[in-house]
């Protein structure tokens, strides 16, 4: 039995060891030419002219490239605007404005030194609240209604008026944006990508070359990170490569430096989100209002669908009896911001928790009495803002389970009692919920496909949709292929995603690769073995298939499933006849019969109507709790994690391993998007910290002192593969439990006085709220 089971990483020992293949390990031809881009030097204005005759002397340049030698400048995964090079407006600094390909790097970077861009300079929008001012907006969401929030507005007995700012993050995988395009015959061309998207990125490059969907193959590997950074992005690069491969007839490669790719590549998308919310003696929430504005910059990318989730999320894992929820995507001068881990929702529920620790402060209560009283109930005080009723809710459980194990109510103590008598050093203890929305909130995205081939000696190769970026997606697809035939991990094989293979699939995001994937690998799986055991039960009835000259036709319904196991290398009849796969392989393959299957699968009982609010947005929720305790110094603004206690409800993991370390992992990277990950940005626009010196993700100093990991048991999730759960970006959103623990060791300085504090919380930002409440 392969499923339930913590088996290594597919890819572990080449991680390792070095072996593993990623874009640019790929050797290079010796024809090949290196492709890169000059950006604009300003964030706002109207493109010239591109001066490029003295890089053309250089020796070794073979080309350069700007808008009009495109057949179609333009791209952008639901509203097609954002060109690929600029063509006239320009969106924003260091936007790519032409292509160099040369022979060397040496040669490369010469040209791009010598290649001057003219512009004509316009004022440009940096910030939110400028963009309001201007009404610049790319999209503005139809609100979601329930109840009548004004009027309970009116009626509680206390309401709070604030908003709540979050900043950017950037993806900071391993692996940069990087392509190798090889020209094929027939005017053909193979791509490699690191791409969270292959069927975009074959899309993008056919469209913009001019050619023909069938004349463009694109293929996956791996990639070194993504994290929703490659799930968009990484075509307009593979389109700047192909474009000097179809011109030169020679392989070409691009390969962003770590500096380039985090100046030139989108974030998660900063918010500012205002509110109103009205609640009674106790705590309970009785209205609340809400206007979140996210910061689309410069193009729409997939900004409207990360608002859409911002707003079904910012109920976080709390009750909202009445709510009144409104948005709109700003257009700035900012690199076009994209898919991050959580896609909208931690900036949704963020805002959440804030209020609920705010109003806890304002009450003079422990916020976790605050939080155990809204959550979502179970036969009752169920239904999202959004008209969907949270089924199999755990979330009580989650709370009361976690409360006990954490110790939280003696930590408290001990903490309020720490806090009155030191002096320049304060610690705070919080604990925040997720309820994530499992499903991509665009319909037709959830669907996925895969071909399956046993081959005659009983191993198997399996291609889906799915890419890996070190999630450990092809490994949960191998266990339930391998669980499927009764055979061991190790004999399934897991190919390189491609669009020859696998057409029209969906992005490895919104934690669906898995759940999409496994589910079409196994219904591929499952008719092959109808085959199979139909096989298995014309030997038992004595059938010579030798003596067939034509193997008639299955008929499933002579057949009953139920009798026949796949176990241990067999299939064995609940008569206690055992026959052995390899053998029932080879009589299938004499007799003529189909060893492989392509299935497609797509998430059944979705359908949402924004404006009517009926429907199911989601397939399921995946729901979990963390308790952090953080320690704060008064003088300096350090802070300290000293110990987190986080309990996850995955379903029934395919790979409690894995999972555990999607679990660790996500919450590291939620806590640095809330803590020490800033950007920094000069008056012009440009991103000063754009490399490892600058930008500060959590180090090995900046964990948890004492990190408690643990999954609920819970068997009740029949919607999906062998009962499991997403687990992708779920854990994400529990990072916010640092940040509330941070306003809650500011709070004790302040009390009864609500702590106004933006995210991250910096050293700085800390240092600042603390003086604020001084003055």
């Amino acid at each position: 039995m392969s499923i339930g089971k913590s088996i290594p990483h597919d890819s572990s020992r080449g991680h390792v060891t070095g072996q593993s293949i990623f874009v640019d390990d790929r050797p290079m031809l010796g024809n090949e030419l290196w492709v890169s881009y000059v950006g604009s030097p300003v964030s706002a204005g109207n493109l010239e002219r591109v001066e490029f005759k003295e890089a053309l002397k250089v020796s070794g340049v073979v080309g350069i490239y700007t808008a009009k030698d495109f057949h179609h400048n333009r791209w952008g995964t639901i509203v097609s605007e954002q060109p690929v090079l600029v063509d006239d407006e320009i969106g924003y600094i260091d936007e790519p404005v032409c292509i160099v390909a040369a022979e060397t790097k040496e040669a490369l970077n010469d040209a791009k030194k010598r290649i001057q861009v003219l512009v004509r300079e316009k004022k440009p929008i940096f910030s939110i609240d400028d963009a309001i001012q201007a009404k610049k907006f790319i999209y503005q969401a139809h609100p979601f209604k329930k109840g009548d929030a004004d009027q309970a507005l009116k009626k509680a007995p206390h309401r709070l008026k604030g908003f709540f700012e979050c900043g950017g993050q950037e993806h900071f995988y391993m692996e940069s944006q990087a392509s190798v395009v090889y020209p094929l015959e027939n005017g053909q061309l193979e791509i490699h990508s690191s791409s969270q998207h292959p069927t975009e990125t074959q899309h993008v490059v056919a469209e913009t070359l001019g050619l023909s969907l069938h004349q463009v193959t694109c293929v996956v590997k791996r990639m070194g990170g993504g994290f929703g950074g490659k799930e968009s992005q990484a075509a307009p690069f593979a389109a700047m490569a192909a474009l000097v491969a179809q011109k030169t007839k020679r392989p070409a490669r691009i390969a962003l430096t770590k500096d380039e790719d985090m100046q030139v590549t989108g974030k998660r998308h900063p918010f500012k989100n205002f509110y109103e919310v009205g609640f009674d003696d106790e705590g309970r929430l009785l209205s609340l209002k809400a206007q979140i504005y996210a910061d689309g910059g410069a193009y729409a990318d997939l900004s409207s669908s990360i608002l859409d989730r911002a707003m079904s999320h910012i109920d976080g894992a709390y009750y909202l009896e009445n709510a009144w929820i409104e948005g709109a995507v700003c257009r700035t001068n900012r690199h076009s911001n994209t898919a991050f881990r959580g896609f909208g929702g931690p900036q949704g529920t963020m805002t959440i928790e804030s209020i609920l620790e705010d109003i806890a402060q304002f009450l003079g209560k422990d916020a976790y009495q605050i939080r155990r009283l809204n959550v979502y109930g179970i036969d009752d005080r169920n239904i999202t803002p959004y008209g969907q009723k949270v089924e199999q809710n755990v979330l009580p459980e989650l709370y009361d389970q976690l409360h006990k194990t954490s110790d939280y109510e003696l930590r408290l103590a001990k903490i309020l009692e720490f806090n009155s008598k030191n002096s320049g050093k304060i610690r705070g203890l919080s604990m925040t919920g997720v309820k994530f929305g499992i499903a991509f909130t665009t319909r037709f995205l959830n669907q996925a496909n895969a071909l399956v081939n046993l081959q005659r000696d009983g191993s198997v190769q399996v291609s889906t949709g799915a890419t890996e970026m070190g999630q450990g997606v092809n490994t949960k697809i191998q266990q339930v292929v391998a669980h499927a035939f009764g055979i061991l991990p190790m004999v399934v094989q897991v190919m390189p995603t491609s669009t020859e293979k696998n057409h029209n699939t969906s992005p490895t995001a919104a934690s669906a690769g898995a759940d999409l994937n496994c589910g079409a690998a196994l219904k591929a799986a499952n008719r092959i073995k109808e085959r199979l055991m139909w096989i298995a039960q014309l030997q038992m009835q004595g059938v010579a298939l030798t003596d067939l000259h034509e193997f008639p036709e299955l008929d499933s319904r002579k057949i009953d499933f139920n009798e026949f196991q796949f176990e241990k290398g067999d299939i064995v009849h609940s008569s206690g006849k055992k026959f052995s796969l390899c053998e029932i392989i080879r009589w299938a393959f004499l007799s003529r019969v189909s060893l492989g299957e392509y299935a497609h699968f797509r998430t059944e009982g979705l359908g949402f109507d924004k404006k009517l609010l009926q429907g199911r947005a989601f397939n399921y929720f995946t729901n979990g709790a963390a308790v952090s305790e953080v320690e704060i110094d008064e003088w300096t603004g350090e802070l300290k994690v000293l110990r987190v206690d986080l309990l996850m409800d995955l379903g029934r993991p395919l790979n409690p391993g894995i999972d555990r370390g999607q679990v660790t992992g996500a919450f590291i990277q939620g806590m640095g998007w809330v803590t020490t990950e800033n950007l920094y940005y000069q008056e012009s626009g440009k991103l000063i910290s754009h490399s490892p010196t600058t930008y500060k993700i959590p180090n090995i100093q900046d964990t948890p002192r004492i990190f408690n990991v643990d999954l609920l048991s819970n068997d009740q999730n029949i919607q999906n593969v062998h009962r499991s759960k997403a687990v992708g970006e779920p854990p994400l959103l529990l990072g916010s439990s640092v940040w509330t623990a941070v306003k809650h060791a500011i709070s004790c300085r302040s009390p009864r006085q609500v702590v106004a504090m933006k995210s991250p919380a910096t050293n700085e930002e800390i240092l600042m709220t603390l003086a604020g409440l001084k003055s």
